[in-house]
């Protein structure tokens, strides 16, 4: 099994690569708007630094939620916090349509992380663009979660699918691998369940978490 210092280290140097083509963008920006005098053009620049800035806070914010403690949260996030995140991802690829059927006003901190890490495995698989659609509700003392991608072409590395089955052994960990890992951990550690489905023209995410104890409905 892989150790949690691994899976930190793991995790942080997917967070790197993730976020090195929005800074990356940031610096380019930078530095053509330094040398860029035809306004027309410093305005382009502008607008792309707009961007590529937009896009670096989102990401961040995505991964303090999908990876991090949460911290400012108490054992409930408002499920707007998710719905936000997830619109602000897919917001910029016109090729994207995002849907949302989450009625609860709050998630526990583990199905919001559950959440946003199998939705980021649906926007990866719309290779070509599709439909993500997200859906969760309470009932029964647990917390059930539904993730469809679909599209014109669905790409699901099978690897990942692998680790979301636990079949991985802990040298196959890899920085691509590790969020599927680290779900597959926090669900047995929750005492819940999570599994997928791929058909090629849809990929279906489930899982399901018991609620922590003291968290109102």
């Amino acid at each position: 099994m892989t150790s949690s210092t691994d899976l930190a280290a793991l995790l942080c140097s997917r967070l790197c690569h993730d976020m090195l083509s929005p800074v990356g963008a940031l610096n380019n920006g930078l530095e053509l708007l330094a040398d860029e005098s035809d306004p027309a053009m410093r305005q382009r620049c502008l607008e792309l630094l707009e961007q590529s800035a937009r896009t670096s806070a989102s990401k961040l914010k995505f991964f303090r939620l999908a990876y991090g403690a949460a911290g400012g949260f108490g054992e409930a996030v408002p499920s707007d916090e998710p719905r936000d995140l997830l619109e602000a991802l897919t917001a910029e690829n016109e090729r994207l349509t995002f849907d949302w059927a989450v009625s609860e006003a709050t998630l526990s901190k583990p199905a919001v992380k559950v959440l946003l890490n199998l939705a980021a495995m649906g926007l990866e698989s719309l290779v070509r663009g599709g439909t993500l659609a997200v859906g969760a509700e309470r009932q029964g003392g647990a917390t059930e979660i539904a993730i469809r991608a679909s599209g014109p072409k669905v790409a699901f590395d099978d690897t990942i699918g692998q680790a979301l089955s636990g079949k991985l052994d802990a040298a196959q960990i890899t920085g691509r691998t590790a969020p599927a890992h680290m779900i597959k951990l926090l669900c047995d550690e929750q005492g819940g369940g999570v599994q997928y489905a791929n058909t090629g023209e849809a990929l279906v995410l489930g899982a399901v978490l018991p609620d922590p104890e003291g968290m109102i409905g």
